[in-house]
Order: C-alpha cells, then structure tokens, then sequence
C-alpha cells in the first residue's frame, strides 16, 4: 500500500507553485516520493504525472536517469563509497571491497534487515579528502577499509552518527525530504568546509601581490 497522503499532494503542489513552469519541480517532486515510500515507486509516478500534467511515462524516463532516484525499497541508511580515480587510488576499491565483503552485499542492494543499502558511486566532489564515503548524501571524510566498516555497523545498530562535515546523519527518507526543499532545522550543525578545502583560499590570501594586484577580499 502507498504511503503518499493528501498531505504529500498538497506538498507536491507547494513546490509546483515555486517555479514558473510547472514542470520544473519534477525533480524536487521525485525526492518527496522517496521521502514517503524509500524509492520511487509506481504510486508516486502517478501522483507526479497528475500533479503536473503529464505522462507516466514522462516521469519514468526522469526517474530512470538520474542515479540519485530508486526503482525499489533502499536502506534507512544509503551508503555510497566513492571509487571514482583519486578515491579509488587513495583507498577507494579496497574500502569497497571490505565493506560489501562485510555487509554481505553489492552494488544497488539492501541489507536482509533493511537497515543499509549499498552503492558504488562516482565523484562526489570532494576529492580534497579522499577516500570519501558518502551516507543518505553527507560526507564521511578520510575513510579506511577498518573505519568504513566501523562506520556501517554503528549505522545498522543505530547508533548515532555524525558527518564530518555536516549535521548527525538521519534516515534516507528523513534526507530525502530535505533535498525535496523541506528544511529539517539542521542545515547549520557541523562545519561546511575544513582546513583542506580552505587551503587554497588561505594561500592566495597570504601571498606576496604584484604591484597594481587587487586583494582578494
């Protein structure tokens, strides 16, 4: 049975009413039905497909092009492990293979409890701290085979876990709704950046400037 309400309706329409052409809030819209079913599923195609006039078959071809959106039931935390070529030169296929070794599955599957969901993804962008593991979409920064495996079984214990940069890590549907643009109050807990990423700004700030050189503000 769908868990889409009325309630998720009516939020759909909030977030057709912030662009100006309708059909721009799709995406947003895809992240709500994971937000309320774990996946996208045929229910919230449908709902998706009415709300903006559509067809079902035009917001398939959507939610099957873009990794980020689900064909079946994910964990309640989704664990992406960075093998893309600086991760995966600095630790990235080993933390990969220790951790489906550990987990008991591959790439796209689910934990027999539902509690963890494994992918293998590509850049996350965040390459100043490789290898990167990524859970329900924050950072999990300088990761070994052994703290990636610590990493997981605190997650499936449920235990509470904190991004390196960023807030406490909640549930995939919990993370889901945030990126749909609903606000769960966290967005200012933890750092943004840290000291690797500053680097850069930090040189260009102090270095000798060539005479007529404006300072970088």
């Amino acid at each position: 049975m769908s868990a889409l309400t009325e309630q998720a309706r009516a939020e759909m329409r909030e977030l057709i009413a912030a662009y100006p052409e309708p059909r721009s809030a799709l995406l947003p819209m895809l992240h709500l039905v994971q937000s309320y079913e774990g996946y996208v599923t045929p229910a919230g195609i449908e709902m998706c497909a009415q709300e903006l006039d559509i067809t079902a078959a035009e917001v398939t071809a959507v939610a099957t092009f873009y990794t980020m959106y689900k064909r079946h039931p994910m964990g309640e935390y989704h664990v992406g492990v960075c093998t893309n070529t600086l991760c995966a030169v600095m630790g990235g296929d080993a933390i990969w293979q220790r951790v489906t070794d550990h987990l008991g599955v591959g790439h796209d599957e689910v934990t027999e409890d539902g509690r963890v969901s494994l992918e293998r993804v590509e850049c996350n962008a965040a390459c100043d701290y490789a290898p990167v593991v990524m859970v329900n979409w924050e950072f999990m920064d300088n990761q070994t085979p052994d703290s990636a495996v610590t990493l997981v079984d605190s997650l499936a214990a449920g235990e509470p876990v904190t991004a390196t940069r960023g807030a406490r890590i909640c549930t995939f549907k919990e993370a889901e709704r945030v990126i749909a643009g609903f606000s769960d109050g966290l967005a200012g807990q933890g750092p943004a950046a840290g000291p690797a990423s500053l680097r850069g700004l930090e040189l260009a700030r102090g270095r000798d400037l060539d005479d007529g050189e404006e300072a970088l503000a």
